[in-house]
């Protein structure tokens, strides 16, 4: 089924945004049960190496908060550039001005922005509502954009969305 629409070489905006927001709350709730698990299994390993150790080893429980940060900064830096949930809703981390993954340092900045934002509030992440591309703080901040992983291909029918994207008006 043709919808009349080719993939130019640079999307438009509102063929890497649609329907964006929507499926980033989604994965985050995925990637917040994924973590909670993986921080359940890290607690019972620190709890029975406190235990075997007579309580010598209760400090690594000190690590315990680094979980999440390193969850996600390690695979938006990964090839696959976005977390399990993002890839699961069809999405990808890349950089706002030529679509590449990005690297690690660029991954690092976006994960330190992300807990920075929800530390000063989740207000803040209704910027994405009134900017381009549909960017939260930390995406401007990194210079990185949030997209579509269908909308990058151009393959396929995925949900909503015709193959190659947004439907031609």
């Amino acid at each position: 089924m043709s919808y009349g629409y080719s993939l130019p070489s640079a999307p438009p905006d509102e063929v890497l945004s649609y329907g964006v927001l929507s499926r980033r709350v989604f994965a985050w709730i995925i990637d917040a049960v994924i973590e909670s698990v993986l921080l359940a299994i890290a607690w019972s390993f620190c709890l029975a190496f406190g235990l075997i150790t007579f309580g010598l080893g209760w400090p690594i429980f000190g690590l315990l908060p680094a979980i999440p940060f390193l969850y996600t900064w390690l695979t938006v830096a990964s090839g696959l550039s976005a977390t399990p949930g993002m890839a699961f809703m069809g999405l990808s981390v890349r950089r706002n001005d030529d679509l590449n993954p990005p690297n690690g340092v660029e991954a690092l900045i976006w994960t330190l922005g992300f807990f920075v934002t929800i530390a000063l509030g989740w207000i803040w992440l209704c910027l994405a509502v009134v900017t381009t591309r549909r960017r939260t703080p930390h995406d401007i901040v990194a210079g990185l954009v949030v997209v579509r992983t269908r909308a990058l291909t151009g393959s396929g029918r995925f949900g909503n969305m015709p193959q190659g994207g947004f439907p031609a008006a």
